[in-house]
């Protein structure tokens, strides 16, 4: 049984490159390489800091087919090893779920903001991809596939996050970062801990003033380092329409960083440090269990210095908001989603 997207079952999609893309996949290296997906192989854009976490660090190389030049089909040993979880082998369902796991859970929390609702969409998601296996064709790589999944439940989810809520527009909130500016930076003994977790709470909540479909544009683009291409397939819009819509969600991200973030403008009035004691009146980090700067990375990812140093050498808007630790898929939730699986009681693949 297939998922239906937008009215199309997901086992039987268009081909995601457009024609002209098709005709010169193969003219040079470098253009094969810029139009590989994040998930598998090289990131299409090497400078976009959370190009690599999305790719989902456990499992790339074993995925990745140097013959497959396009980058849109799968390689192999991932068809192969969808033929295996198909069948009924459990070892290949949970291998399934250890791949996708943790780039699910980073486009989640992307669109949730928050870690305990990412938590719950990953579930959902990943029960919808692997319920699904049997519908998929091979028509993108895995990954790839599993983001049209999620992308489909992420925009057609009711609860809405609190700048949802309150319709907080980028100038409504580059206002509030100016309200209440310490005149120095915050020297608690957890200050530098603190003003990542600022940070890192700042940049979500700016996704969340953005529209859905243009957050889902810029994370999949500009964070994650998807072409155009594939991530108009993955949204199911033709890639002019997509553009487009990209093209908005830049604009107002860069005229907001520009105007209120001091790290991508110097000139600008906003510093993490000093809205650290701030946000703490407000309530909104919690200095005893920060959410993003102590959160849990993939195995030999990038911990918050190293994104932040990243962050850093680039300054441009894809490097600010992209510059987040290699986030882990919380075990605890996924140690549930094996044991569902395992039960017999889930529908594995209907």
């Amino acid at each position: 049984m297939a998922v239906l997207i937008a009215g199309r079952a997901l086992g039987t999609p268009r081909d995601p490159r457009p024609q002209r893309l098709r005709r010169t996949a193969a003219r040079s290296r470098l253009a094969v390489m810029d139009e590989h997906p994040a998930g598998y192989g090289r990131p299409a854009r090497p400078q976009v800091p959370e190009a690599r976490a999305a790719a989902g660090e456990r499992g790339i190389h074993e995925f990745a087919d140097p013959e497959h030049e396009s980058g849109y089909g799968p390689a192999a040993a991932e068809t192969a090893l969808v033929a295996r979880a198909v069948a009924g082998d459990r070892t290949a369902v949970g291998e399934v779920v250890l791949l996708l796991q943790d780039p699910i859970y980073r486009l989640a929390l992307r669109m949730v903001w928050r870690p305990a609702d990412a938590e719950d969409a990953t579930q959902e998601i990943l029960l919808r991809a692997v319920g699904h296996l049997g519908s998929w064709r091979g028509e993108a790589k895995l990954l790839t596939w599993a983001y049209r999944i999620g992308v489909n439940y992420l925009l057609n989810l009711k609860r809405k996050t609190a700048q949802e809520e309150r319709q907080v527009s980028l100038d409504a909130f580059g206002e509030d970062l100016r309200d209440g500016l310490a005149e120095v930076d915050h020297r608690g003994p957890e200050g530098e801990l603190l003003t990542h977790e600022v940070r890192l709470n700042c940049t979500q909540a700016m996704l969340q003033c953005l529209a859905r479909e243009e957050r889902i544009a810029f994370v999949l683009s500009d964070i994650f380092a998807l072409s155009s291409a594939e991530a108009a397939w993955i949204t199911d819009s033709t890639p002019a329409a997509y553009r487009k819509r990209l093209e908005r969600a830049k604009k107002r991200i860069g005229n907001f960083l520009t105007d209120s973030c001091g790290l991508a403008n110097p000139q600008a009035p906003c510093r993490c440090s000093r809205r650290v004691d701030r946000a703490l009146e407000l309530n909104r980090i919690d200095p005893r269990r920060p959410a993003f700067a102590a959160h849990p990375v993939t195995p030999g990812g990038r911990g918050v210095a190293a994104a932040a140093q990243q962050m850093s050498t680039l300054r441009d808007a894809a490097a600010i908001l992209g510059a987040h630790p290699d986030y882990a898929a919380p075990q605890a939730k996924m140690d549930a989603i094996t044991g569902l699986i395992d039960s017999g009681r889930f529908p594995l693949l209907s």
